[in-house]
């Protein structure tokens, strides 16, 4: 007979695992993570710089712990260490390289497809963050100059003209972090960088100030076009056009709307709809993490989330 899982959860971020974590202290079993990537926390480890502080709020956004996962800030490292410790010392099941298609809800269990194969669980916990599907500009990228327009700076390699694309946290890191080895620009539609947290604030500016990184500001991109020597030209709506030698996008991401319908999860105001146990329109069916907020939510969120989820199923199948 196929094996049931009791819980499977879409996403390995802090959410998700906080959600494994949890329910196996409540006493759930059979528990399986399921990670797109090669490895948990790819938000992390693609995003976040060495050493960069990893804080347990976001933005300001106050929220205190209520589960039972001591977490506290760090650096990217120690985060890491944590959930490597917590999964290894509960003995999650963790399935990395597998990308979840869709989640079919069978009659009392569901059925969670997945290239070249399927499982089935009883309750299943979508943790999918947005950064996973990064937004992408709304004009046509020409195919000569794709391999230089990016959405993280993985691929530069020093000495190159870059112009940075955004105006949160990621577009001010990315470029002050880049201006150490490369001629980096920062184009934003606004005339400051209030979506930043405070001390990206004073860094950018610092930068700035230093001239280490030119601001474009207020300014709007109306396209991009390939250079005969295969640079980027960039079209702005208010100055003239620049060539650059690569672009980078950091400009939000969006919620997976495709995956959740398909899914059978309802959508509003783009967000899935889920009542106070993070339960979808879908019975057995959560959502956790930052996939439940309009612009992203602090680790102490999804936390939280999964100690909530973790009770009601737990509480759940007491009563069944």
């Amino acid at each position: 007979m196929e094996k049931i899982y009791e819980l499977a959860i879409v996403g390995a971020g802090p959410a998700g695992i906080a959600t494994a974590i949890e329910s196996y202290l409540q006493g759930v079993r059979d528990i399986v993570l399921l990670e797109k990537d090669i490895n948990h926390n790819s938000t992390i480890r693609k995003y976040y710089k060495d050493n960069k502080r990893v804080d347990l709020e976001w933005k300001g956004q106050k929220v205190d712990l209520y589960g039972r996962i001591h977490f506290v800030d760090g650096t990217k490292e120690t985060t890491l260490d944590l959930f490597d410790e917590m999964l290894e010392h509960h003995g999650i099941e963790l399935q990395t390289q597998v990308e979840v298609a869709s989640i079919e809800k069978k009659d009392d269990y569901f059925e969670v497809h997945m290239a070249g194969k399927s499982l089935k669980a009883k309750n299943v916990v979508v943790t999918i963050g947005r950064m996973g599907k990064p937004n992408k500009p709304s004009y046509k990228i020409p195919p000569a100059i794709r391999k230089k327009v990016n959405y993280t700076p993985d691929d530069c390699t020093g000495n190159e003209k870059i112009l940075v694309v955004g105006g949160g946290d990621s577009a001010v890191e990315y470029a002050v972090d880049l201006s150490e080895k490369n001629d980096v620009s920062i184009c934003y539609r606004r005339e400051t960088f209030r979506r930043a947290n405070p001390t990206n604030q004073a860094n950018i500016s610092n930068a700035m100030a230093h001239k280490e990184v030119t601001p474009i500001l207020g300014i709007n991109i109306n396209g991009l076009e390939a250079t005969e020597d295969g640079k980027i030209k960039v079209l702005f709506s208010e100055i003239d056009a620049v060539v650059y030698d690569r672009v980078i996008y950091a400009i939000g991401g969006t919620t997976p709307s495709t995956f959740l319908a398909s899914s059978g999860i309802e959508e509003k105001d783009g967000k899935p709809v889920h009542d106070e146990n993070y339960e979808t329109n879908v019975k057995g069916l959560f959502v956790a993490g930052d996939i439940t907020q309009e612009s992203g939510g602090s680790i102490a969120l999804g936390l939280n989330h999964g100690y909530d989820i973790s009770k009601y199923i737990k509480s759940h199948s007491l009563n069944n």
